[in-house]
């Protein structure tokens, strides 16, 4: 994918991308690719396929405007967070990350694209949620995960009201019938299930979980519980 036909793509969406946005993003694909060779953070480090695979399938959840706050859990190098605050300036962003070498590499890249109003935080969703519950406008993760441990992890926090937004492969739509219990029990209605393709081909399972009830004050559970006996 050319930088013209990740645009073009984007455009077709209703995302319209200014020259500073052009330019942060082109200088996140180098920059990832340069950082990749001091620490592992991701296989794909390809300009062409960075565009592709991290870039607009950071995107293909969205279309117009995103606004309010948003917290990514899992943000590892970026995705979706970071592309999403590019490309909406005005979104408050948090990245859930609790590695710390990522966490490092993710404040080297906010200061070098000079993003404001967003925050790296270097720990776990579940203990994050304990002390953030009902905050967020929105919270994402991208293929963090099982569905059901995920969305006990990232539930709580999310505001009545507010959307849970989960990006998932090609056995998104089984995935999420399995964790029906989950959803239900963490306060969320599905709202909607969309299939989508990266330019490749490659298939995606977006999945829109509006927050309609409280979370039960017991929930999250402890990682290891969680783990071992899901929702």
């Amino acid at each position: 994918m050319m930088f013209k036909d990740f645009e073009e793509a984007l455009h077709q969406r209703g995302i319209v991308l200014t020259d500073r946005m052009k330019d942060q993003l082109d200088q996140y694909a180098k920059y990832l690719k340069e950082y990749n060779e001091k620490i592992n953070l991701t296989a794909i480090t390809e300009y062409e396929e960075v565009l592709d695979k991290h870039f607009y399938d950071s995107l293909l959840a969205y279309q117009g405007q995103l606004n309010g706050s948003l917290a990514d859990i899992g943000s590892g190098a970026g995705f979706p967070g970071v592309v999403l605050k590019i490309v909406f300036p005005d979104l408050k962003v948090y990245l859930i990350e609790p590695i710390q070498k990522r966490c490092v590499f993710l404040n080297s890249l906010i200061e070098l694209l000079g993003l404001k109003d967003i925050e790296v935080i270097c720990e776990r969703g579940e203990d994050h949620s304990l002390k953030h519950r009902e905050v967020y406008d929105h919270v994402t993760a991208r293929a963090v995960s099982n569905l059901n441990g995920l969305i006990e992890v990232c539930g709580a926090m999310v505001k009545k009201g507010g959307d849970f937004i989960c990006l998932r492969g090609k056995d998104g739509r089984l995935e999420i019938k399995n964790a029906s219990k989950a959803i239900e029990t963490m306060g969320f209605d599905v709202e909607s299930i969309k299939d989508e393709n990266l330019m490749n081909g490659d298939q995606r399972v977006i999945s829109y979980f509006r927050k309609v009830r409280s979370t039960p004050l017991k929930y999250p559970r402890k990682y290891n519980i969680i783990k071992k006996s899901p929702l």
